[in-house]
C-alpha cells in the first residue's frame, strides 16, 4: 500500500508521502472492507476520492532524490501496527489510523463527507 501512496506522491511531484498520498492509495485499491466503511457511513468514494486529489495539488515539477515520509504518515503507520498487533499491517488498519490519528486534511475530509451524510434530526 505504501509503494501505492509512493507513486501517488511522484504522480503530484511531491518530494514527501504523506496522509493525503495513502488514503488516495487505499482508496484506489477499493479494499472491501474499506469501501464498507466507507458505505456504512455514506461517503461517497467518488467525492472523496476527488477531494483528496485536488487536495494534494501538485508540487514543483523536478525529479527529487528521495522521497521523504511525513512525521503524520508515521504516526499513522505505527497506530495501524498496534492496531493490527501481531498480524501483518492491512489495509483496513492504515485506514482506521488514518481516521483515528485525525490530524491530516485527508482525515478531514472522510469527517465532513461523513457529517454530510449525517441525516438532521427532524423537529
Amino acid at each position: 500500500m505504501l509503494r501505492i501512496a509512493e507513486q501517488e506522491c511522484r504522480n503530484h511531484s511531491h518530494y514527501y508521502v504523506g496522509a493525503e498520498h495513502l488514503l488516495v492509495a487505499l482508496l484506489e485499491e477499493r479494499d472491501p472492507a474499506i469501501v464498507g466503511a466507507l458505505d456504512a457511513d455514506g461517503i461517497d468514494v467518488p467525492d472523496v476520492h476527488a477531494q483528496v486529489r485536488r487536495a494534494l495539488g501538485t508540487g514543483e515539477d523536478r525529479v527529487w532524490e528521495g522521497i521523504l515520509i511525513t512525521p503524520r504518515l508515521r504516526r499513522i503507520i505505527a497506530l495501524a501496527e498496534e492496531h493490527a498487533g501481531e498480524s501483518d499491517v492491512g489495509p483496513l488498519d492504515l485506514f482506521d489510523a488514518l481516521r483515528s490519528e485525525g490530524g491530516s486534511s485527508a482525515a478531514e475530509i472522510l469527517r465532513r463527507a461523513a457529517s454530510r451524510n449525517t441525516a438532521s434530526p427532524v423537529e
